[in-house]
């Protein structure tokens, strides 16, 4: 990994303030410190520099709840004339590439970062739920270190060349105010470490902060581009930090494990329900070297456990009986936690993208579950109490109480009937595999019973066992099968619709063509100026009413007709700024020529018919069916139209007459389609982000497409002016095309 200088990191505030620049003798790592006595980095990792000393003995002036200690860093930055921004959801619907809020930088990428679109504020501060599913084997090991679900508080500011806001020097003068004036905590107690961050594309170097063994905070300063292993300096510079607000919460409270400080009472009942009675001076004695445990850097867990049990002068096996049940609660707790806030976003478990992550989390529960011998049943108890818990500060969960408990009884019975069904098919691989001489079963088929057929590696360790074959299951094995799947994958659209690079290249200095359907989609005649003709077929002009195919919408269709020629347009692409008509005809129009454009006005007209019943459609569905559902997909059509959307069960028939029915009452209630071009901050703060249900919009400003008080959406079709125009509405077909989605088709 590259290492910057050390002039990166020599801040004036460190001269001040009388900090020394060390090498830890330990991990090898640069760290500032005022103390010149100290020997290390102070920081409790896996490399044993240091333990945790805050435990029953918390450097903090007062100690803090999780709620009043975001209320405390939120309102130190806004004395400091940072914005309060309100948290986005933790389902990044905004971006194409992701899933999952996992950091609160992820709200302003890429649009802010990269300088397509102005940050809601600048400075700005927010606290913001993440939800990081790549530390599911650890949440429970570390105490609390590592959680599937946090609270990241972030102060961010964007500098560009001509507005320099804060870098740095102040980032860090900031930092050590709020850990010092505001918590109270020992300026020599504090340490700051020197790192790389690498992420996004993006890189820059980094500053931790550490507390009593703890890293508390991590200063990013974002500045370059990574391009093919090279740093690029971006015109951009941005301070992105992540203030752990569970972690500072721990440190003030100095209680055994992070999830005492998150969860109090509510932990305390998870213990009730698992029937454990916990001995809280052992759980400090152990918590105190936790920070030796970490699933991806130390061989497994046994081999931590033995080095904490050597510490505390315990033994190893009578240390895992004690340890392992309460671990398990502790991932109980976070990870209902976790379900709650993912299915009240309207995720719903599936075997794909998002959905497929929530139906992780859901499977790994019920497994914590059964390894302490609770009723499955006590899962609804236990989400509750997380929903009344977080509703104080989260409202939108407990509206969305009973889908939530509902999608979590349906996802129970799904799973159920997986494991019965699984128990067969492993004895039959296990048969396979020992027919074959094979004891042990492979790691690709072990990944592969989960990913394609639900199967935890711990059922399948049982049923294969009792065969005769082994099987070995990774510590970290929900990980990395979360990892595979955190990644958003390409748009099929997009895949498809791809243009070639020779059309790219062949546009690249054109000038943008007006988008004139977007001005008045009525015009069905117009005249226009040729800019380029591309491999005599593909006409680019500086205005169209013609639109391209996008959004689920097929591209309009007509002519183009110049001197005597009269050629068919036969396609139309959006190809950056510039809009491509591909022509069939024996001849082409010439560069400057005039030409005019005729539409197949029938063809348009139910186009726009088709695109405004799907959003009547849309709400329609939600109305009925609850809050969980979005858009999944959809493809407008001259006979017929479908759109995919969310849902946990089989469309009933009552459920579907009375979508139809209330898609029509809208038709004939005669609302007006109204669209405005707004940015994307005042789009997202007027309308919240269900604007995105169609998917990630990109660009600067976006098209708010809003029918009467029905639904709003960001969209870049072609509309009606009034529902009424649709005449009538009729759904012709529903079939379930995947787990978790529901095809509506209408015409």
């Amino acid at each position: 990994m590259k290492r910057f200088p050390a002039e990166e990191y020599a801040l004036p505030f460190f001269k001040e303030q009388g900090f020394v620049r060390k090498k830890c003798p330990t991990c090898g790592e640069y760290y500032w410190t005022q103390n010149e006595e100290q020997k290390t980095c102070g920081e409790s990792t896996s490399d044993g520099c240091a333990c945790y000393t805050f435990l029953k003995n918390p450097p903090t002036r007062i100690c803090y709840s999780l709620p009043e200690m975001r209320e405390a860093f939120l309102s130190f930055f806004e004395k400091h004339n940072h914005t309060r921004v309100k948290p986005y959801p933790v389902v990044a619907r905004w971006r194409s590439d992701i899933y999952l809020t996992h950091a609160s930088i992820i709200d302003f990428q890429p649009y802010v970062t990269e300088g397509i679109a102005p940050p809601p504020a600048n400075p700005l501060v927010i606290a913001q739920p993440c939800i990081r599913l790549v530390d599911i084997a650890n949440t429970g090991p570390t105490f609390g270190r590592h959680l599937t679900i946090f609270e990241m508080g972030g102060h961010h500011a964007f500098n560009y060349p001509d507005k320099e806001v804060y870098w740095k020097d102040q980032t860090v003068r900031y930092n050590h105010e709020f850990v010092t004036d505001v918590l109270g905590v020992s300026s020599e107690d504090v340490t700051y470490k020197e790192d790389v961050w690498v992420g996004g594309g993006n890189a820059g170097p980094d500053l931790e902060c550490i507390v009593g063994g703890l890293e508390v905070t991590t200063l990013v300063f974002m500045q370059y581009k990574v391009v093919n292993d090279k740093f690029i300096k971006l015109p951009i510079r941005t301070v992105d930090t992540g203030y752990g607000l569970d972690r500072f919460a721990w440190l003030s409270q100095g209680s055994p494990s992070c999830f005492h400080a998150i969860y109090g009472r509510l932990l305390d009942k998870v213990f009730d329900i698992a029937g454990l009675k916990v001995d809280d001076t052992l759980l400090y004695s152990v918590a105190k070297h936790s920070g030796l445990v970490t699933m991806d850097k130390t061989a497994n867990r046994l081999n931590a456990r033995r080095k904490v049990a050597e510490l505390i002068g315990a033994d190893v096996d009578d240390l895992d009986k004690v340890l392992i049940p309460i671990e398990n609660a502790f991932a109980i707790a976070d990870h209902t936690k976790c379900l709650s806030f993912m299915l009240s976003e309207g995720i719903v478990p599936s075997n794909i993208h998002e959905g497929y992550l929530a139906r992780l989390m859901f499977r790994r529960v019920y497994r914590l579950l059964r390894n302490l011998k609770i009723d499955v049943e006590r899962l609804y108890d236990i989400v509750d109490m997380q929903i009344d818990y977080w509703s104080k500060d989260y409202p939108h969960i407990k509206t969305m109480h009973d889908e939530i408990m509902e999608m979590l009884k349906v996802e129970e019975e799904k799973f159920e009937d997986t494991l019965k069904r699984g128990e067969s098919m492993v004895k039959r691989i296990a048969a396979e595999l020992k027919a074959e001489k094979v004891s042990r079963m492979p790691d690709d088929t072990l990944s592969e019973l989960y990913d394609s057929h639900g199967l935890p590696p711990e059922i399948v360790k049982e049923a294969a066992e009792a065969e005769g074959v082994t099987v070995e299951v990774p510590e970290n094995f929900y990980a990395l099968i979360a990892n595979r799947h955190m990644q958003a994958d390409k748009p099929f659209e997009e895949e498809q619709t791809k243009p070639k690079v020779t059309l790219e290249t062949a546009v690249e200095k054109l000038r943008s063509t007006e988008q004139m359907y977007y001005i008045d989609a009525y015009v069905k005649e117009f005249e226009a100026k040729v800019l380029k003709v591309i491999n005599g077929k593909h006409v680019a002009l500086d205005r169209t009413y013609f639109y391209p195919e996008g959004g689920g919408q097929p591209s309009d269709q007509g002519f183009l007709i110049f001197g005597d020629t009269k050629a068919e347009v036969v396609h139309v692409r959006k190809m950056g700024r510039v809009i491509l008509h591909e022509i069939k005809a024996s001849e082409a129009p010439k560069e400057g020529d005039t030409v005019r454009g005729v539409l197949n006005w029938d063809k348009r007209y139910t186009l726009m018919k088709a695109h405004t019943a799907t959003h009547l459609v849309n709400g329609a569905a939600r109305r009925v069916l609850g809050e969980h559902v979005w858009q999944h997909g959809t493809q407008k059509g001259v006979k017929s139209t479908r759109l995919d959307i969310s849902h946990y069960r089989r469309l009933t028939a009552d459920e579907i007459h009375e979508i139809e029915t209330l898609a029509n009452k809208a038709v004939l209630a005669d609302m007006p389609v109204t669209t405005a071009w707004m940015s994307r901050s005042e789009a997202e703060s007027r309308y919240g982000f269900r604007l995105y249900q169609g998917g990630a919009v990109p660009g600067k400003d976006i098209r708010v497409v809003k029918t009467g008080n029905w639904d709003v959406e960001a969209c870049a079709g072609t509309h009606l002016k009034r529902t009424g125009e649709i005449g009538f509405l009729k759904m012709v077909y529903t079939e379930r095309i995947q787990d978790g989605v529901e095809r509506l088709g209408y015409a």
